[in-house]
């Protein structure tokens, strides 16, 4: 029950988003597939123990591959699906907090959480180059084959 329960928020939360900010409504669907990939890698990532950080970059390497699918399979650009997808791993419950534990003065605690929000954002960021550098050596790989066999 509880993975059909991730599963659907985290559906909603994308699809939600893509909403929001204006996705065209033939491809909800497909960034909302998106999202619900990059969560449950991200969920059974972290429940294996693995690290919120690398959870997250799992994570985004899975809504980055899912963006490759999907743009290419519907020829849309890539940002359609990578932006509404992001938002079930945006730290925003950490981010939060960083910014009650400061107007409380609690200097220490707050520091902490930045560092934090800010591992997980280089994490997502991190996932996203590693995607986009994939992309690039198998597109030059496919390219240079295609150009063996015709000479």
């Amino acid at each position: 029950m509880t993975i059909v329960v991730h599963i659907l928020f985290s559906y909603l939360s994308t699809v939600t988003f893509g909403i929001v900010t204006n996705v065209p409504r033939k491809l909800l669907n497909a960034c909302g597939i998106t999202g619900v990939v990059g969560w449950m890698i991200f969920w059974s990532t972290k429940n294996l123990e693995a690290g919120a950080i690398f959870a997250n970059f799992l994570g985004a390497i899975g809504i980055g591959l899912m963006s490759i699918f999907f743009s290419r399979r519907k020829k849309m650009p890539m940002t359609i699906f990578n932006i509404p997808s992001l938002v079930p791993l945006v730290p925003g419950g950490p981010a939060y907090q960083a910014v009650r534990s400061i107007v409380l003065g609690d200097y220490i605690s707050g520091v902490h959480l930045i560092i934090k929000v800010i591992m997980t954002a280089g994490a997502i960021a991190a996932g996203f180059m590693v995607t986009g550098i994939v992309e690039r050596l198998v597109k030059n790989i496919l390219d240079n084959r295609g150009a063996k066999t015709k000479v």
